[in-house]
């Protein structure tokens, strides 16, 4: 008499049932290892680019921060996402230092930042590279500007990179580039920028990229080169998304609102959505 007893069919449909729940959390738990900046507190840090001078419209007037400014528009692509901006015009890398950072915290989700450009003495170099071209000699303020590029920015850059760090050890870090401001064809009635001068200014705009990147790279952070957003929409492109000689002066080559909506926004989301360096 054979005493083997057979074990009951599992029943197709619980088990189905078993194989989706867990497909569901594993396919859950990737998507949330995939999004590399969750909603939470963002600081804002930086100069002009970032505070929204250009804009037109400011909640604060000393520091020119608009709520058109990539920051703000980056807050509310981000539902729960709360917004600390302290970028400030005309700020330096010893400025951030001194004045900004101490909005950044362990709390911190969220840094994005725009920097390196007035420690070049940019606006200065467009200014004069402005004037007619016997007065002008815009060769000598571009090669001072490049000289200090790639002699004395890094080191400042790695400091304040490293003091980012230590305050906000978790957070997402995306620093953000400048983009070309010439097409080579001045329109404006009172510059006088010739196709070489827009050449060389371009070129130095690419130095000042490569050395952001390059040090947002060695610190671990995250870099949003907005020169290919900005293609075609420089300063007499049509549209333009950066203000040429403008009053006041202050708002002159600065991204105006669309070029905040339509060329940074998407660059930085771009950093946050995708993770790539």
């Amino acid at each position: 008499m054979s005493c083997t007893h057979r074990r009951p069919p599992v029943p197709v449909v619980p088990l189905l049932a078993c194989c989706a729940l867990v497909t569901s959390l594993v396919l859950a738990a990737l998507a949330a290892g995939s999004t590399p900046a969750a909603a939470g507190e963002y600081v804002a840090l930086g100069d002009s680019y970032s505070s929204g001078t250009g804009t037109g419209s400011y909640v604060d007037v000393a520091c020119r921060r608009s709520d058109a400014a990539f920051p703000a528009l980056v807050a509310a692509a981000r539902p729960g996402t709360a917004l600390r901006s302290v970028a400030c015009s005309g700020a330096t890398v010893p400025d951030v230092e001194r004045e900004q950072l101490a909005a950044v915290t362990s709390a911190t989700a969220l840094i994005t930042l725009t920097i390196g450009g007035n420690d070049a003495g940019f606006t200065g170099v467009i200014t004069r590279c402005a004037l007619p071209g016997w007065l002008a000699r815009c060769s000598r303020p571009v090669d001072r500007a490049r000289r200090f590029l790639r002699r004395t920015l890094p080191a400042r850059l790695d400091r304040l990179y490293a003091a980012i760090r230590r305050r906000a050890p978790a957070a997402t870090v995306v620093v953000a580039g400048y983009p070309r401001l010439l097409n080579g064809i001045d329109c404006g009635p009172v510059t006088f920028f010739s196709r070489a001068e827009s050449r060389l200014l371009n070129g130095t705009a690419d130095l000042l990229r490569d050395v952001l990147r390059d040090r947002a790279n060695a610190a671990g952070f995250r870099f949003a080169d907005v020169i290919p957003a900005f293609d075609g929409h420089a300063v007499c492109d049509d549209p333009e998304w950066l203000n040429g000689l403008s009053a006041p002066l202050r708002e002159s080559f600065h991204p105006n609102a669309v070029g905040h909506a339509e060329g940074y926004l998407p660059a930085i989301l771009a950093q946050l959505d995708g993770g790539a360096s």
